[in-house]
């Protein structure tokens, strides 16, 4: 099999690593490569080249989104969440599904404990990754949500689509510190703190008060500035690198139709991780 990932940027992702790890665990022989496309070049380098012979691919940002207007269909979950990462080959259409959502809250609840039933919820950013994770805490229960995005009419199109599920509402920057105080749940889903720009916050310090579990997506590095910071003022964190690690093992069982082995991809994620940090 030929298997991949696209994206701008993908140096940094440590996927090819875990996957190969995975491909040697269940005696599969396949390739993964991380490929850089840009958005303006991404119609034609999914029609030829490399990707155009892949049997499957993994979908990282800013393509989650546009991505959709170039594949053959889409699964319920890439439907409800407006967003892909994860895109299969058969019969030579390519279908598109979203494993994000399901990976972020098999490793929020197992790291955590939380129940998302009842939770007020701040989420950073508006892209592909927080539409996959304010889908699936929307459908899972959670009372409220906020969307603190830059671009506030991209904030209104996320509320928007959760209001079928739960409350929702875009949150303006200068109403963003009060946002927090009331929540129970903050969660970063943008690329604010991730290697190699590891001295960026994604919101100003003070924001962040002890009462919050704060979440953030970023895997590399595997405790971002965000994170310590929230340590230090005594709150509950939870790490991005579990999520990667089981979005990713549901999309080698798409590809495979193999059970993934979670912890063997964990391992080589956190080795991977180590290797490049030292």
């Amino acid at each position: 099999m030929k298997l991949g990932l696209i994206g701008d940027p993908v140096s940094h992702s440590r996927s090819p690593q875990m996957m190969r790890a995975a491909f040697a665990d269940i005696g599969l022989t396949a390739s993964y490569e991380a490929i850089a496309v840009s958005k303006e070049l991404l119609p034609q380098n999914l029609g030829q080249g490399p990707i155009g012979g892949w049997d499957g691919f993994n979908v990282t940002i800013p393509h989650k989104v546009g991505v959709i207007d170039l594949l053959d269909d889409l699964d319920e979950s890439a439907w409800t969440i407006g967003a892909v990462n994860t895109v299969v080959v058969r019969d030579r259409k390519r279908i598109g599904y979203n494993t994000d959502g399901v990976g972020y809250l098999r490793s929020l609840e197992q790291e955590t404990g939380i129940t998302v039933g009842g939770q007020s919820v701040v989420i950073l950013g508006a892209g592909g990754a927080a539409r996959a994770v304010a889908t699936i805490l929307a459908k899972e229960g959670a009372t409220e949500i906020q969307i603190l995005n830059r671009t506030y009419s991209k904030a209104e199109e996320l509320a928007g689509h959760l209001g079928r599920w739960t409350t929702a509402k875009a949150c303006s920057l200068e109403n963003g510190k009060e946002a927090i105080r009331q929540a129970s749940l903050l969660i970063n889903t943008t690329s604010i703190g991730m290697y190699p720009n590891v001295d960026q916050l994604p919101i100003p310090e003070e924001w962040i008060i002890p009462h919050v579990l704060v979440s953030d997506l970023i895997y590399n590095p595997k405790e971002t500035l965000f994170i310590q910071k929230a340590r230090q003022k005594g709150c509950e964190v939870h790490y991005g690198l579990g999520m990667l690690v089981h979005q990713a093992a549901y999309a080698l069982e798409l590809w495979t139709g193999q059970k993934a082995p979670v912890e063997v991809m964990r391992s080589a994620l956190e080795e991977s991780l180590s290797v490049q940090n030292t």
